[in-house]
């Protein structure tokens, strides 16, 4: 009977908890957009109130579309970040398959090794890298960003999909071997569609430091045709004089693809971790 009337009130405090959380996450953004929709006046007298017809305009969002080239930085975003998270997903998942299928010496060894990559902090080798690109001609270009960010994701997209990998019962891909399966059919035709959830959830924690990165493409990307979102919306900030307008509208349409992801993977997301939590 304790346990009974234990158990409401836990779970009614767990979703309090989780509201709250939710909330605090949530009004960054929230205040983001608002302010994004209002006159800079607007903006720093009441930075809380939602826009009325006497504050609000969209000066932000015409400066964005004509000062600059926004729609390029946008399509440098979306090509590295799609491209990355592609050779994240391929690469990761191959490697996972054979950590988790193939039993050889150091295998072992060679997954704690992956799985340092997760604890180091890439941007350490920021010099190497830039002494790499430098001479392999690739400065200002968005390969060198795809490069970065696919060495950057496989560390985590290993460790998280040869646990999964490890889940799928070996009496379907030894029947699969019976029937004449190749190794890649079993991996693209059996493993693959029984991670999908591992999948989506990599793919999200791949996609957002990628989008949201400033470090590398400043560093490896500054060029005007290789600006990423992120690097395009800092020529809105000056050292003396900062359009506050521009900077947030900016910050709203970036904000926009990433919400899109969450709300087309939010299901498989939240399968993939759900998962990962009972293991």
């Amino acid at each position: 009977m304790a346990k009974a009337t234990q158990s409401p009130i836990r779970s009614g405090f767990v979703h309090l908890a989780l509201i709250a959380y939710t909330l605090i996450a949530l009004f960054p953004v929230f205040l983001t957009i608002i302010n994004s929709f209002k006159a800079k006046n607007a903006i720093f007298r009441e930075p809380m109130a939602v826009p009325t017809p006497s504050t609000f305009s969209l000066v932000g969002y015409e400066t964005v579309l004509k000062q600059g080239d926004f729609l390029l930085y946008f399509q440098n975003s979306f090509v590295v970040t799609v491209v990355s998270i592609f050779f994240v997903l391929l690469f990761g998942a191959m490697a996972a398959f054979a950590l988790s299928e193939y039993r050889f010496r150091g295998n072992t060894a060679m997954g704690l090794y992956l799985a340092i990559g997760i604890m180091i902090p890439i941007r350490l080798g920021t010099v190497a890298i830039l002494q790499g690109m430098v001479a392999a001609n690739l400065v200002n270009t968005l390969t060198a960003l795809i490069l970065v960010y696919t060495a950057q994701g496989l560390p985590l997209a290993i460790f998280i999909l040869s646990e999964f990998m490890r889940t799928v019962s070996d009496d379907l891909k030894n029947a699969g071997r019976i029937d004449g399966l190749s190794e890649y059919a079993i991996f693209f035709r059996l493993v693959l569609p029984l991670v999908r959830p591992a999948m989506a959830t990599v793919a999200v924690f791949t996609m957002i430091p990628i989008w949201n990165d400033l470090w590398f493409p400043l560093i490896l990307a500054p060029g005007e045709s290789t600006k990423t979102v992120t690097l395009g919306s800092q020529m809105f900030i000056g050292q003396f004089v900062t359009n506050w307008n521009a900077v947030l509208a900016a910050l709203s349409l970036a904000i926009f693809p990433v919400l899109v992801l969450y709300v087309i993977f939010s299901r498989q997301l939240i399968r993939g971790i759900t998962a990962g939590a009972v293991k």
